[in-house]
């Protein structure tokens, strides 16, 4: 089997400006899970549907991000108690780019999510009033919002030939609070991305044929999770179970 590497080198590239196609920022958004280890022979399966996103050269992008919740994390809460409709607010960092955002993503029930983002200078430690604003109308909550999480990864971004469709795969995740750092060793975090949920897209087929079934996973909870003992965490204990049981497959 080729190595990762290997395997990204022979997709067919495409550029940010001719992925503004399927922006998609009013989508259906299904999660997959699986194990880093399995990642090249996935990709080389969808080689022939999909193209990657190819930027300076690069195949794969860093991010990092910072999430902002209430004091009493309210929207840490609303994704653990199940709400239909809930936010998460975070600034986003394309590292290697200049590009920066603030972006309020919000489901809005039956899956469907609703992504809002104005571009920044840089992340700040500290919101503005124009930024507590902004997200406080994307979002319904206008309680103060303070910062809470960092987050690090490495984003393989594909779009499909032909379909409406994006799927972003992320690795190498790693959180940091306040001195502290937790890595998620041996995990991949699938995003498939489409106008209207379809049972028919090419990797939700492969996962289906994998017994890969959907996963509800939120990078900012889990995050929480690990780098703190006392939140709440009954509900998110299948993931967790499902986390634990990839890496000591691995």
């Amino acid at each position: 089997m080729p190595t990762l590497p290997e395997v990204l080198a022979r997709f067919e590239p495409i550029s940010l400006t001719e992925m503004d196609r399927v922006a998609l920022q009013d989508r259906m958004d299904t999660k997959y899970v699986f194990g880093s280890a399995q990642l090249p022979e996935l990709l080389e399966q969808l080689r022939s549907e999909y193209r990657i996103l190819e930027v300076a050269g690069k195949r794969g992008t860093d991010y990092r991000s910072l999430y902002f919740d209430t004091a009493d994390l309210k929207h840490f809460h609303e994704h653990h108690n199940g709400r239909s409709f809930r936010s998460k607010v975070r600034f986003r960092e394309y590292l290697g780019s200049d590009l920066c955002y603030l972006e309020v993503k919000r489901k809005t029930g039956r899956g469907g999510t609703d992504k809002k983002r104005v571009r920044v200078e840089r992340i700040p430690e500290v919101m503005t009033p124009e930024q507590q604003l902004f997200a406080a109308n994307a979002s319904n909550c206008a309680e103060p919002l303070l910062p809470q999480l960092w987050n690090h990864f490495t984003r393989l971004t594909l779009v499909h030939r032909t379909r409406n469709e994006r799927l972003t795969i992320d690795h190498a995740m790693r959180f940091t609070q306040a001195g502290t750092e937790r890595a998620l060793e041996g995990i991949c975090v699938a995003e498939l991305k489409e106008a209207r949920a379809d049972r028919n897209s090419p990797f939700a087929r492969l996962m289906r044929a994998l017994g890969n079934r959907p996963a509800g996973m939120s990078k900012y909870c889990v995050g929480m999770m690990l780098l703190h003992d006392r939140v709440k965490r009954n509900a998110f204990k299948p993931i967790l179970l499902q986390l634990e049981r990839i890496r000591n497959a691995a």
